[in-house]
């Protein structure tokens, strides 16, 4: 490839900036545009310009210092997910409770199962809902589980995510008497 350029100053040609070697009037770029070195118009390139390449030592040092970086960030990033979706639980169950306690404000009782929160009940006579848009499902995919009277809250209801397992009465339950 030639570059028609014409001669302005001696000088201009001849600097280092433009990559270029002057002969006659036509500019001769010292490198090929795919980037690969190669001599042109038997222009000479410097020794250090001629050799370059990575050696495998020094890939493998690259590829090893990559290895021992993941190994200390992605273990500490696993564990912020499953923290995650446990408190999405926790936001879950608190809008819950607060369509659960608004329902029991206008009617006096809590429902008997969370369906009553979407449609109105035969005996609810001061009904203003629906208090919830869709009742959700947990981050793990579970749907939630409400009982009233509850075992946890004899005088209330009980709210519970069953969690990652997804069988109830485990460790991992997230429930309205549970602490974050």
């Amino acid at each position: 490839m030639k570059i028609q350029i014409p001669i302005l100053n001696s000088k201009l040609g001849t600097h280092p900036a433009f990559g270029l070697r002057w002969q006659s009037e036509a500019a001769t770029p010292l490198f090929a545009l795919s980037g690969s070195v190669r001599k042109r118009r038997g222009a000479s390139l410097p020794a250090a310009l001629q050799n370059r390449a990575f050696t495998l030592v020094e890939m493998l040092l690259v590829i090893t210092i990559i290895g021992i970086l993941a190994a200390l960030v992605v273990p500490k990033m696993m564990g912020r997910s499953e923290q995650a979706r446990q408190a999405a639980a926790h936001a879950d169950l608190s809008s819950i409770k607060t369509a659960l306690d608004a329902f029991e404000v206008d009617n006096g009782y809590y429902p008997k199962n969370a369906m009553d929160l979407l449609q109105q009940p035969r005996d609810a006579k001061n009904w203003h809902g629906p208090y919830l848009d869709k009742i959700p499902q947990d981050p793990w995919g579970n749907n939630y589980v409400y009982s009233f009277p509850g075992k946890h809250n004899p005088s209330s209801y009980d709210l519970m995510s069953v969690g990652p397992d997804g069988k109830e009465g485990t460790e991992d339950d997230i429930g309205n008497w549970t602490t974050k």
